[in-house]
């Protein structure tokens, strides 16, 4: 890709996409952690059967509305 590119690509974003594109292009060219997350590998490590049973209880869980929302985590620990 080049800069020419990006800047085609920017031209297309939308006004409602304005602020997320600066804040990731901001992060992007400021944060070192953030840019060497971004070029990490992917995580390699194989799915065990637990990980699978406890993604079918979690997946179980919001189907059924058995969720604590994110205001209420906050709250529970002082944060709100």
């Amino acid at each position: 890709m080049t800069r020419e590119t990006l800047h085609e690509l920017v031209d297309h974003i939308t006004e409602s996409g304005i602020v997320a594109a600066q804040r990731l292009l901001e992060r992007l060219a400021t944060d070192v952690s953030f840019r060497t997350a971004l070029s990490a590998p992917p995580d390699d490590e194989p799915v065990t059967a637990g990980d699978v049973e406890s993604i079918a209880r979690a997946r179980a869980d919001l189907q059924a509305g058995r969720v604590v929302s994110h205001d209420d985590v906050l709250r529970e620990f002082g944060m709100r």
